[in-house]
């Protein structure tokens, strides 16, 4: 069943052409990941398809009735809403009769109002939904039902634009980017939602785990043209790789075919034949498509590091708190030469913290900091390049340096760095303003770079970045042999660029583990119980659980309580049908009624946690 059928759409500012003639189909139970470069019109596409924006030309058609969420990168949410009013407000029948029974509930002199709310429950099998909302708010940390989104940080907002889109089980959902600012195990909990969901999905994403899970087709855009591959990520390197090669080889026979006719052009007389023109015409086709190249632009990185010293940089009895939170408990750690550190863990428990330390831009509450003199770091941070109104690309990067050394005693100025990392001439003359995200991202990679650190540190550098951008990172950060830390949810990057981890557990606690991002989830599937131990923790195997014997006492004992529960409220809500019933009695049955409610949400809030170490 086609969803959305695009055709011939084009997209220009001002000068610059973003896509032209670009035409694809959407179909129920797709999955679809959209690839292209960063600059050349991924989020103008969503913005076309969700209706934020319009083709220069071209047609948009859907499917008659058909419901449709998109999720941007900068969400659209009323700030006077708490998080629970703001899943309430939407168009979904299901949740305006969860609304309108809590409301009921709120008001227990009107019997009648609540009578005919329960029946809507009962009616459209609305208790289930409300567990369902709960959940997946539940595993995308939004806790606090009764919070102001005002007071949410960008990466709670974010989570809560996609919690609405999941609870309201659109027909199409359109995301962009879904997986910044979720945590791994949000990220992993999504991917199993997606795979075991019967929805259909349009979306762009950098996380090539999260596509090769989760997608089933991929179109990508490249040079102006569409491609479809019918799989997931692997079977689109493959594929893409074939059609690379074959163009290639089409291209060397153009080349061939364009030098002996281009010598016949040359002796042919002013005066011209029927058939010369028509071979004439031709000639004009083979010299543009023996003339067709590849702008990949592949960066070349080959950046000379200043040399690194014996010592380098090593914490003793570092320790930091905020209030109710501990960061660090006296951590210690020597880096020696050639270390490729990883960061992981769940948002809140102090990665950019503890990088903040080691670079000096936060003090620890007590310890040491020691860094070697010939230490020179190199720090992305999530916070963006941060430039002046009017200033050009060329300048951005021109105020840390006009060249870098590189090996083999070469040179490369600004601007042919800038040319390595796919910025063309005309592009490093445009004011920042106008790079799109991504683009902005790589300029601040150019700017870390070209100060010639031997100590990089990266704060989640892997967002809003393209793919081909990420697999140019990858391959110099490989050849990179310097000192590396590196704090990411990409796991794909994280595997090929780290060799252990830091896992950062909260409460002050960090494990180191000897190993990439997938050895680690490996060992902790087999290894899963983990019991504290002074100031680390100590790895116990457990092969048939991952709850200690008082937990799954706990969760059984739950599962049992939630039953009786179940039955006290609807024997109690049962009792509201008595028409003779008093005020007194009516708001002493809502009284006990509500108490249930408040406990029956405990209960599943502890029930949810416990299970969520079973998955």
């Amino acid at each position: 069943m086609n969803y959305l059928t695009v055709e011939n759409i084009s997209k220009s500012y001002g000068e610059l052409t973003l896509f032209q003639n670009v035409s694809f189909s959407i179909h129920k139970h797709q999955k679809i990941a959209f690839v292209a470069k960063n600059g050349s019109g991924k989020t103008s596409i969503l913005n076309i398809l969700s209706g934020k924006d319009e083709p220069d030309n071209g047609t948009i058609v859907f499917r008659k009735g058909i419901k449709t969420a998109y999720l941007s990168q900068e969400p659209n949410l009323s700030t006077d809403l708490t998080v629970e009013e703001t899943i309430f407000n939407s168009d979904n029948p299901i949740l305006k009769t969860i609304n309108a029974y809590n409301q009921a509930l709120s008001s227990p002199d009107n019997t009648e109002a609540y009578q005919a709310a329960f029946e809507a429950m009962e009616q459209q099998e609305a208790w289930d939904f409300e567990t369902l909302y709960k959940q997946i708010l539940f595993k995308l940390k939004l806790t606090n039902l009764n919070q102001k989104v005002s007071s949410l940080s960008g990466g709670q907002k974010k989570r809560l634009s996609l919690a609405n889109a999941l609870i309201n089980k659109p027909d199409l959902l359109i995301l962009d980017e879904p997986t910044n600012h979720l945590d791994l195990e949000m990220i992993e909990w999504l991917e199993h939602f997606f795979a075991k969901e019967k929805i259909t999905l349009f979306m762009v994403t950098h996380d090539r785990y999260f596509l090769e899970r989760v997608c089933n087709e991929i179109i990508e855009l490249d040079q102006g043209e569409i491609y479809n591959y019918k799989g997931n990520y692997s079977y689109y390197l493959e594929k893409k790789e074939a059609r690379i090669e074959r163009e290639t080889t089409e291209t060397n026979k153009a080349k061939q075919l364009y030098k002996k006719e281009l010598g016949w052009m040359r002796r042919q007389p002013k005066a011209r034949t029927t058939k010369s023109k028509s071979r004439i015409d031709d000639f004009h086709d083979i010299k543009a498509r023996a003339h067709k190249r590849r702008e990949d632009h592949q960066v070349q990185l080959e950046i000379n590091m200043e040399r690194l010293g014996n010592k380098i940089l090593e914490l003793h009895k570092i320790s930091k708190s905020f209030p109710e939170k501990v960061i660090l408990d006296k951590f210690d750690y020597v880096f020696q030469k050639g270390e490729r550190s990883g960061i992981i863990g769940v948002n809140g428990t102090g990665k950019s913290t503890f990088l903040n330390i080691i670079t000096g831009n936060i003090e620890p509450d007590s310890g040491k900091v020691i860094l070697g003199e010939t230490v020179k770091f190199g720090y992305y941070t999530q916070s963006g390049i941060s430039v002046k109104q009017g200033q050009k690309v060329i300048d951005v990067v021109r105020a840390y340096g006009d060249y870098i050394p590189l090996k083999k005693g070469r040179q490369i100025s600004a601007q042919q760095l800038l040319e390595r990392f796919l910025f063309d001439k005309k592009k490093q003359y445009d004011f920042v303003e106008k790079l799109s995200g991504g683009e902005r991202k790589r300029l601040f990679l150019c700017t870390v770079l070209i100060q010639n650190p031997n100590f990089l540190i990266l704060d989640e550098p892997t967002n809003d970045l393209d793919i081909v951008t990420l697999n140019v990172l990858e391959a110099f950060l490989l050849d990179f042999p310097g000192c590396l830390i590196v704090v990411s949810h990409d796991r794909y990057f994280m595997d090929k660029i780290v060799d252990h981890l830091f896992v950062f557990r909260g409460g002050g606690i960090i494990d180191n583990f000897p190993g990439n991002y997938t050895d680690y989830r490996v060992y902790e599937d087999s290894v899963p119980k983990i019991e504290a131990k002074t100031e680390k923790k100590q790895w116990k195997k457990d092969d048939t659980v991952k709850l200690s014997y008082n937990e799954q006492k706990e969760l059984n004992a739950i599962e049992s309580k939630l039953k009786a529960l179940t039955h006290d409220k609807k024997t109690l809500e049962s009792k509201f049908e008595n028409t003779s019933l008093s005020q007194d009695a009516i708001k002493d049955l809502s009284d006990q009624l509500q108490e249930i409610l408040n406990t029956i949400e405990i209960k599943e809030n502890r029930w949810l946690e416990l299970s969520s170490k079973l998955e």
